[in-house]
């Protein structure tokens, strides 16, 4: 992008205009635009900068023309972008509130994916809208999978280190990417939507190294609301319904000494029923994770699996189990000991099996 196009586009952001703007060469189009759809967690009480804080967020639309552009607040953070169809790349929203996700394409009618990889609780990021080719405009997207899933859960669902290569990596925002994970590969081989509602050291009562009584913030707390640590804002759980949800939790809450059993199982069960108070016909599929072995992986099974017999007991037969093999590093690891890109692949496939014969998918 021209020096001359980004400062017509800082100013057209900075001017807040409500509908679609020509500069010399694009043709801005606000988050309202009725061709763009979305998908997860989006506080949009202010149409115009929708924000979100959970990874894979979607975002999508069509376009005319040879190019594609996104406006954002600057500092927003990662995304994957797809477009009519072929493989995703990574684009970067950190100096730049512009930045081209698409050009030299033939002139003529696209698709495009836009997926937030990244944990924004701390960037807060907005969306801005979309720019195109002058002359152009945006059209209606392909149709979103009618087939919905939700994912709850940690490190492993947000893709912590997932491109990292080796176990000893610090964490670092640009090795982590939701697109490759279990949950999104899973979504995308089911031809299903995802919303995702998951962060990294969370447990069902307590986080990573908490103490033994619970962390006064954990998923049975986050649950409710539509951003991250912000309880200003209370999600409507009528905009998105899922047919199944799986709940990849337990492995902070038992990850360092001190874990309480019976604290654990009422974490479980407490999430159990939120869940279940607001999709009354989802299943619920509660999944143990790949990093826990030993008495870590016992204790998170054990109180899943009386979560499961709890629900049968109350007559709820759509609860489920399922158990991630512990990961051995015959695939390698991510950041810290995290799965890796081909480990999340392998649970993808392993969890796509399942999936498909309990769906019927």
């Amino acid at each position: 992008m021209n020096i001359r196009l980004g400062m017509l586009l800082l100013s057209l952001a900075s001017l807040g205009l409500h509908a679609q703007e020509s500069t010399a060469s694009s043709t801005l189009f606000k988050p309202t635009d009725t061709h763009i759809l979305y998908t997860g967690r989006i506080e949009d009480s202010n149409p115009e900068r929708p924000v979100f804080t959970y990874p894979g967020v979607q975002l999508r639309t069509g376009f005319t023309g040879t190019s594609l552009a996104m406006m954002t607040k600057p500092q927003s953070g990662y995304f994957m972008v797809e477009i009519d169809g072929n493989k995703a790349h990574k684009v970067a929203f950190l100096a730049d509130s512009v930045v081209t996700l698409a050009s030299g394409l033939n002139d003529g009618i696209h698709q495009a994916i836009v997926t937030y990889i990244t944990e924004g609780y701390e960037r807060l990021p907005e969306f801005r809208g979309f720019l195109v080719d002058e002359g152009h405009t945006l059209a209606p997207a392909t149709d979103v999978p009618t087939r919905k899933m939700e994912f709850i859960g940690n490190s492993i669902t947000c893709g912590y280190g997932i491109e990292a290569d080796s176990a000893q990596a610090p964490y670092l925002e640009e090795t982590a990417n939701y697109y490759y994970t279990y949950a999104a590969r899973t979504a995308r081989n089911l031809h299903a939507q995802a919303l995702v509602v998951a962060r990294s050291g969370i447990g069902v009562y307590r986080n990573y190294n908490g103490p033994q009584t619970g962390d006064k913030v954990n998923m049975n707390t986050e649950y409710p609301y539509t951003l991250l640590y912000n309880d200003t804002y209370t999600w409507d759980f009528t905009r998105y319904t899922p047919d199944v949800v799986c709940i990849n939790l337990g492995t902070n809450d038992t990850s360092t000494q001190g874990a309480d059993s019976l604290l654990l199982l009422n974490g479980f069960k407490q999430l159990y029923h939120q869940v279940r108070s607001h999709y009354p016909h989802a299943k619920i599929v509660l999944v143990s994770g790949c990093m826990m072995t030993g008495k870590a992986l016992f204790s998170t099974c054990q109180a899943m699996d009386t979560t499961a017999d709890y629900a049968h007991q109350q007559g709820d037969t759509e609860v489920y189990r399922f158990d991630f093999p512990p990961h051995d590093g015959s695939l390698g690891y991510g950041a810290s000991f995290h799965p890796s890109m081909r480990q999340h692949e392998k649970m993808a496939n392993e969890l796509t099996t399942y999936l498909r014969q309990l769906m019927q998918w």
